[in-house]
C-alpha cells in the first residue's frame, strides 16, 4: 500500500498547486481558492513560472525550489506538460500527486498514462487520477480539488470514479443532511484505486464506513480481499449494469465494466453492501455512520398510523427482514401504553391517540427487552401532535436505553408529513438517529444493517475446501490439444479433465470406426449415447450429431454412419476425431454449471437450472472462484427455481450436498487452470434425489489463445 506515500497524498503537510492561476474560471485558480476557503492549515505553494503571486500567496516557478517541503502536488497543467511536472515532483521529494488534468486513458492515450505511473513508481510517489476533481477531507481541512466547498461533516467516506458526480454529491450532502468526512475522486485509476483507499481508511479515526460509486474495477480480486479484511462497512453502488450503460462506463473512464450479476456476487462474497441507487447509497451510508449492525432478526416497528405500518411490513419482507409477532409478554406490556383499539402485535400501532407518551414508553420498553434486535419508529403528522416534540421524545426514549444496549440495537426513523416533519427529521439525524421521509427507506436502511451482520457472520464461518486432484493430468490433456493446434477440447478430453478434478462425469469413449464403436458400446453398457467429436462442431445437436438411447450393435453401426454423414453435411471441412460412445445417464433435474474469465474478477462460476430456466428465464447465479461447499449450497438457494431443488409439489428433494461439492470442485478446477481455460461448462448435469448424487452428461472447455 505504501502508507507513507498515501498519507502524503491524503493528509499532506504541504501542498503545491502546479498550474496555479489568478484567472477565475481556471482549474488552477479554483484549487488554490478551495484550499484557502477550506482553511487548510499547512503551507500552500502555487506553482506558476509567469506570476510572482497567486491569490495573495507567493508563487514559485517550479516544485524544485521546494524540495522536502511538499507532500502533495495537485497538477492542473495541460496534458502534454503533466509528465514533465511529475518528473520534477519526483526530484523534489513529493509523496503523492493528484492529477486533475484529463486527456489520457479515458480518450485512448494509454501510453502516456502508463508513463505517468512509471514515473511515479520510479520515485516512490502515489498517483491519484488522472482525470479527477481531487480529494477533500473535513478532519484535515483539506479541499485539494475544484469542488467549491467541503462536504457536510459526517463519519463516512465517499469514493467515486466520476468526478462530475462527486462534485454534485458534495453539494448535495447539505440538502440531504448526510455528511461525509472525506471525498475521493478516482478518475482513470491509473495507480491509486478503490482497494488502496479502503485499506488506508482502516486506520482513519474520522471514518466509520465507506461508500463507493463504481463504474468498473481493474483488479477485482484485490478489491474483494481488502473489503473482506476491512473492519468498517463498505457500501457500493455499481453503475453500467445494462448493456448500453456498461458501454458508456467504459468510454467514460476507460475502466472494464463487468456483468451486474458477477459484481453483485463478488460484493456479497467480500461482505460489501450493494446500494440500488444514489438515494439508497446515501440512506444506507447514513445508517452505518450513525448506527451499529443489527445482529439478529427481530425487528420491532412502532407507529402511530396503520397505513405506514403496513407499508413498513411490506418493505421488511421485500428487504429480507420478515416481521415476527412480539412475544406474548411483550404484547401485554405494550398494550398498557396505547388505547384499547391499538395493536401490540408488530407493527406496534399506538394509534394517533397515544401521542408522545405512547411513543416514549413503547420505545424505551421495546429497546430494553432482550427479544428486540432493532427498531424502526414511524410517525404520521397529525393535528394534535408536534413533530419536533415527537422527535425529541423519541430521542429521549432511545437515550434512556443506555449505551450498552444502543451499541448493539440499531434504530431508524421515518416521519411522513410536511415541513415540520422535515425539520424534526434533520434534528434527529443531527443527534445520531437516521431519519427518512418514507417508511420503506427506513426499513431498507435497517435491513442493510442486518445484511452486513449476516455477511460478516458468513465470512467468519466460511472456510475453503480442498480436494485431491490430478492437475498434472489435466494439464497434459490441455497441452496435447494445444500441440494439435486446437483452442477447444473435445468432449472426451473435457470429461477427462473434469474427472481429474473429481467431477462425476459419464464414461465417454472415442470410437474412430464402426467396429470400435460396437466394442466400446459393450464396454460402456447398453443403452448408450452417440455424439460427434469435432473441435469444429461445438453445438452437436445443431449438426444432427447426437443420438440417445442406442440399444444394440445394429443401431450403433447405423447411427455411426448417419452421424458422420450429418456432420459432413453440416461442415464439410470439419476436423472429425470420431464418435463418442457414452453411458446413458438416467434422467434427473437438469443443471448447468459454467465458467467465464471475468475481466475484473477472473475465474467465475455460474450455476442454474438447465433447459428453459437458463435459455429463457436466465435463472442463474455467480460466484468468484474458488467457491466453498457452503457457498455452493447458498448458490442453490439464490435462484428463483430453488424450490424445485428443495422438492416442490411432492417431488423428492434433490441431492444438494452432492451439487454443492461439485460446484466447489468445479470452481477449484477453473481456478487451478485459470491460465489455460477461457470458459467451460457442464451442461446438462443430471441431479438426482437426495443421496443419489449426480452425473455430468456433457462437458465443454475452451482454452485461452496463446
Amino acid at each position: 500500500m505504501n502508507k507513507e506515500a498515501l498519507n502524503g497524498l491524503f493528509r499532506p503537510k504541504g501542498v503545491a498547486v502546479i498550474g496555479a492561476s489568478n484567472k477565475a474560471g481556471k482549474i488552477g485558480y479554483s484549487v488554490v481558492e478551495a484550499l484557502k476557503n477550506g482553511k487548510y492549515e499547512g503551507d500552500i505553494f502555487p506553482i506558476n513560472p509567469k506570476e510572482p503571486e497567486i491569490q495573495g500567496l507567493k508563487a514559485y516557478t517550479s516544485v524544485l525550489e521546494l524540495k522536502g517541503k511538499i507532500d502533495l502536488a495537485v497538477v492542473t497543467v495541460p496534458a502534454h506538460l503533466v509528465l514533465g511536472a511529475l518528473e520534477q515532483c519526483g526530484e523534489a521529494g513529493v509523496k503523492g500527486v493528484s492529477v486533475i488534468t484529463s486527456g489520457f486513458g479515458e480518450v485512448g492515450d494509454h501510453e502516456t498514462e502508463n508513463k505517468l505511473v512509471e514515473t511515479c513508481r520510479k520515485y516512490g510517489m502515489r498517483l491519484l487520477g488522472p482525470n479527477i476533481i481531487g480529494s477533500l477531507s473535513n478532519s484535515d481541512k483539506l479541499n485539494a480539488s475544484f469542488a467549491p466547498v467541503l462536504p457536510l461533516p459526517g463519519n463516512g467516506a465517499l469514493i467515486s470514479q466520476s468526478g462530475a458526480l462527486l462534485i454534485a454529491l458534495d453539494a448535495g450532502t447539505y440538502l440531504r443532511g448526510v455528511g461525509f468526512d472525506k471525498l475521493f475522486s478516482l478518475g482513470n485509476m491509473a495507480d491509486v484505486d478503490f482497494a488502496d483507499i479502503i485499506e488506508w481508511l482502516e486506520d482513519d479515526p474520522a471514518t466509520r464506513c465507506t461508500a463507493l460509486y463504481i463504474e468498473g474495477l481493474k483488479d477485482g480480486r484485490r478489491f474483494m480481499e481488502v473489503c473482506k479484511n476491512s473492519k468498517k462497512p463498505v457500501i457500493a453502488l455499481k453503475s453500467g449494469v445494462s448493456a448500453h450503460g456498461a458501454a458508456a462506463a467504459a468510454s467514460h473512464t476507460g475502466s472494464l465494466a463487468g456483468a451486474a450479476k458477477v459484481y453483485g456476487s463478488a460484493f456479497e462474497q467480500a461482505g460489501v453492501i450493494q446500494a440500488t441507487d444514489l438515494d439508497n447509497l446515501f440512506d444506507v451510508t447514513q445508517a452505518f455512520e450513525l448506527q451499529p449492525p443489527m445482529e439478529g432478526d427481530n425487528l420491532v416497528i412502532v407507529t402511530n398510523g396503520g397505513g405506514v405500518g403496513v407499508l413498513a411490513t411490506d418493505s421488511a419482507e421485500k428487504f429480507g427482514v420478515p416481521l415476527q409477532f412480539l412475544p406474548k409478554e411483550m404484547q401485554e406490556e405494550m398494550k398498557h401504553y396505547m388505547p384499547e383499539f391499538g395493536s401490540a402485535k408488530n407493527p406496534v400501532d399506538i394509534t394517533g391517540g397515544a401521542g408522545l407518551e405512547g411513543y416514549k414508553k413503547c420505545i424505551a420498553f421495546g429497546l430494553q427487552h432482550e427479544w428486540t434486535d432493532g427498531m424502526a419508529v414511524l410517525y404520521c403528522e397529525t393535528a394534535v401532535t408536534n413533530p419536533q416534540e415527537i422527535a425529541e421524545g423519541i430521542y429521549g426514549a432511545i437515550e434512556e436505553a443506555g449505551e450498552e444496549i444502543l451499541a448493539h440495537k440499531p434504530i431508524t426513523v421515518s416521519f411522513v408529513g410536511g415541513e415540520r416533519c422535515a425539520t424534526a427529521m434533520r434534528w434527529l439525524s443531527d443527534h445520531g438517529i437516521p431519519a427518512y421521509d418514507d417508511p420503506a427507506r427506513a426499513i431498507s436502511a435497517i435491513a442493510a444493517l442486518r445484511q452486513y451482520a449476516r455477511l460478516q457472520a458468513a465470512k467468519a464461518a466460511d472456510s475453503a475446501d480442498t480436494f485431491e486432484v490430478d492437475r498434472e493430468k489435466a494439464l497434459s490433456i490441455i497441452n496435447a490439444a494445444r500441440a494439435d493446434g486446437r483452442d477447444a477440447l473435445t468432449e472426451v478430453e473435457a470429461k477427462q479433465v473434469f474427472k481429474a478434478y473429481g467431477l462425476d462425469a459419464t464414461t465417454t469413449l472415442l470410437a474412430r470406426t464402426e467396429d470400435e464403436a460396437v466394442e466400446l458400446a459393450h464396454q460402456a453398457g447398453y443403452p448408450v449415447v452417440m455424439k460427434i467429436v469435432s473441435p469444429d462442431i461445438l453445438h452437436k445437436s445443431d449438426a444432427g450429431g447426437v443420438k440417445v438411447n442406442v440399444k444394440d450393435d445394429d443401431m450403433v453401426r447405423e447411427w455411426f454412419r448417419k452421424i458422420m454423414e450429418n456432420a459432413k453435411n453440416y461442415k464439410a471441412d470439419a476436423n472429425i476425431h470420431g464418435i463418442a460412445i457414452q453411458e446413458m445417464a438416467p434422467l434427473g433435474t437438469e443443471i448447468i454449471l459454467g465458467s467465464i474469465n471475468d475481466a475484473a474478477f477472473g475465474p467465475t462460476v455460474m450455476f442454474g437450472l438447465g433447459g428453459i430456466f437458463v435459455e429463457v428465464l436466465k435463472d442463474v447465479t455467480f460466484r468468484v472462484a474458488p467457491v466453498s461447499k457452503a457457498q455452493g449450497m447458498k448458490m442453490q438457494e439464490e435462484i428463483r427455481a430453488a424450490k424445485i431443488l428443495a422438492g416442490a409439489r411432492g417431488e423428492a428433494p434433490r441431492d444438494r450436498e452432492a451439487m454443492a461439492e461439485t460446484i466447489a470442485k468445479y470452481s477449484q478446477m477453473i481456478w487451478d487452470l485459470r491460465d489455460e481455460v477461457k470458459e467451460s461448462d457442464a451442461n446438462p448435469v443430471m441431479l438426482y434425489e437426495q443421496g443419489k448424487g449426480l452425473k455430468v452428461v456433457d462437458a465443454r472447455i475452451i482454452l485461452k489463445k496463446k
